[in-house]
């Protein structure tokens, strides 16, 4: 599995209208890519300004493909104005487990 988690610094006061955006791709993503399995937005208990995102796909494919997706490519024009860093880490998983 190819995994992603993204440490995003959003603009103050901004949160809300990156959900707005992030709620439907996250939605999306898990409930239309068959090749992608968790998509999860986390926000810092000690920093409101700052959300995880943590993505998990089938492999790199997956994740190349959901980057041209309609739903993610409307996001961008969306959030990208909200984000003043964003950095990421790749991974590939070691032990998923299944959610209940």
């Amino acid at each position: 599995m190819y995994c992603l988690l993204l440490k995003t610094r959003l603009r103050p006061g901004s949160l809300d209208a990156f959900m707005d955006a992030m709620r439907v791709n996250a939605a999306a993503s898990v409930r239309d890519e068959p090749g992608c399995l968790v998509f999860d937005v986390l926000q810092d208990r000690s920093d409101p300004d700052l959300v995880w995102l943590y993505e998990v796909y089938t492999d790199e494919a997956a994740f190349e493909a959901h980057m041209r997706t309609p739903h993610f490519l409307a996001s961008r024009p969306l959030v990208d104005p909200l984000i003043l860093e964003q950095d990421c880490i790749e991974a590939d998983s070691l032990a998923l487990n299944p959610t209940r």
